[in-house]
């Protein structure tokens, strides 16, 4: 059966878990601010919850286990009902790739306090096992789907972001596009010769941001954790 899934089946439960959270903050991060700027839409389909049950795509968390690629239900927004709508559409649109760098900051934390109070030499064995993978999971899922989401191809935020800004004239003639945008996109994911030139170096962002979180990281415990050696 594991020659059908993308991850150790073991793994499973812990991917699925972390992909809900996720999933879940990032479509509420939407909605909320949407909502804060004056579009009723989000409530009114009860979107503005952490309740992951009303954001998660049952569909999009298969796909994840077998391809490793997922989505949640995306939270429609109108950014006509904004006071400022180019402004507020952007905070909005960038919202959700926002989410996943306080998370896997979080996560980073996390890793680095279990690490300082040497917590997991106290757990059984069990236990310290799944809390490593949980978090190490948790840190890079989020760092993964922040750069996956500032991809400027629809449906992806990073192309939102970049829209609310286009002339109208040029925005209208995209948008007959658009459609072929996610077909795009699984190529650059899927064909090795794309993705070695696309998302690959992109994928090598994440380093970068890690060291940015070991500022403040070195400054709260004292030292920073080599990233490169624990992750690679």
């Amino acid at each position: 059966m594991d020659s059908f899934l993308r991850f150790p089946l073991e793994y499973i439960p812990f991917i699925l878990l972390v992909a809900i959270i996720a999933f879940t903050i990032h479509e509420y991060s939407h909605a909320y601010l949407a909502d804060k700027f004056g579009d009723p839409g989000p409530r009114q389909m009860g979107r503005v919850t952490l309740n992951p049950i009303v954001h998660i795509d049952i569909f999009g968390l298969v796909l994840l286990v077998i391809a490793g690629i997922g989505w949640a239900k995306p939270v429609l927004v109108s950014a006509g009902r904004f006071k400022k709508p180019r402004w507020h559409g952007t905070i909005v649109a960038a919202a959700g790739p926002f989410s996943h760098l306080i998370l896997a900051f979080l996560g980073a934390f996390l890793i680095n306090l279990f690490n300082h109070f040497d917590w997991l030499n106290a757990m059984s064995l069990g236990g310290a096992r799944a809390i490593v993978i949980f978090l190490f999971y948790f840190l890079s899922f989020n760092l993964v789907l922040f750069l996956l989401n500032i991809i400027p191809l629809p449906p992806l935020d990073g192309y939102l972001i970049i829209r609310y800004w286009m002339p109208y004239r040029f925005a209208a003639k995209m948008q007959k596009y658009e459609q072929w945008a996610p077909y795009v996109f699984l190529l650059l994911v899927f064909i090795p010769p794309l993705r070695h030139v696309t998302i690959d170096p992109l994928f090598n962002l994440q380093w970068y941001i890690l060291d940015f979180y070991n500022i403040p990281l070195r400054w709260i415990f004292g030292y920073a954790l080599d990233w490169r050696q624990m992750l690679m």
